[in-house]
């Protein structure tokens, strides 16, 4: 059985479409029927129904399907094995990282391709809870974030560095010469938060048990240059992590006193599956770089 035709088949199933299919792997919709049909007679069996209008999974395709995908993920991961024998010299990176994560993620990315120019890297923002599900589907090969609340299944999580969530805001604002503060000092502040389901926005919903009546939220933004420029160009006040300020933006970052408001910076991998070299490469150098990369962390 020839791994072309397995990749027919699934990229036809996941398009319910053979034209469409046909065009997304650059071949002739008739040269992609035949090959599906020599698998299906490989099989002894229809895996599409298909219509005039529409092109849907036998039982035995749904059956099949899973099978099919796990065989050409395989068939990818050894591949990446022979490359990473070569010495990176090629090869793709999946990086997944949260918004509130992605302002540090940067210095790790360059210092990773100064030592790997070869390897192509993409990077995607997304929910923690969006991402751990694409980890899970082996569609990232990495994650960073800040450690989630929840805990999931077959995700494994490492700690790179510890932080904190912190009260940001311009430095002239009153409380700006604070050392520390409490969520309870917010009271009477006009909070420009994360919007729902961002890390930082999470740990205080956590720390507050959702009561946000008691503060003055006028502004949600899931964007965090944003937010953090509305913030430097008022006098609200934002909360994220400590590792998300940058210096030179006019900002002030205060810790958060109280139960619950660590977040410590996290590397995300599945369990039992094989780690690319390129991503235990990424953790190695970032490990390595820390110290240097977010000295700025300490408060």
């Amino acid at each position: 059985m020839e791994l072309r035709k397995l990749k027919y088949f699934v990229k036809v199933a996941e398009m319910a479409s053979f034209s469409e299919a046909s065009k997304a792997l650059n071949v002739t919709q008739s040269t992609l029927s035949q090959q599906i049909k020599q698998l299906e007679d490989e099989l002894e069996s229809a895996l599409f129904i298909r219509d005039s209008r529409h092109v849907t999974l036998t039982d035995v395709g749904q059956a099949y399907l899973p099978t099919a995908q796990k065989i050409l993920a395989d068939a990818d991961q050894s591949l990446d094995l022979i490359r990473n024998v070569k010495g990176l010299v090629s090869g793709t990176l999946n990086i997944g990282t949260t918004y509130t994560f992605s302002p540090i993620l940067g210095e790790m990315v360059l210092a990773y391709t100064k030592q790997f120019p070869g390897v192509h890297i993409n990077i995607c923002c997304h929910p923690v809870d969006d991402l751990m599900q694409m980890l899970d589907h082996q569609e990232l090969d990495i994650v960073f974030s800040y450690r989630p609340l929840e805990v999931y299944e077959n995700i494994e999580s490492y700690s790179l560095f510890y932080n904190r969530l912190s009260a940001v805001m311009a430095d002239t604002h009153p409380l700006s010469s604070r050392k520390s503060l409490y969520l309870s000092d917010l009271t009477r502040c006009t909070l420009a938060l994360p919007a729902a389901g961002m890390q930082a926005r999470n740990v205080f919903d956590s720390m507050t048990s959702n009561r946000s009546d008691h503060f003055k939220i006028q502004i949600e933004v899931n964007e965090i240059s944003m937010l953090l420029d509305l913030v430097a160009s008022s006098h609200m006040v934002t909360l994220v992590s400590h590792a998300t300020i940058k210096n030179g933006q006019g900002l002030v970052s205060i810790p958060i006193e109280g139960t619950g408001c660590r977040m410590d910076g996290c590397y995300h991998i599945k369990n039992g599956v094989y780690m690319k070299y390129a991503a235990r490469e990424f953790v190695r150098i970032t490990n390595e770089n820390k110290d240097l990369t977010l000295r700025k962390l300490a408060f």
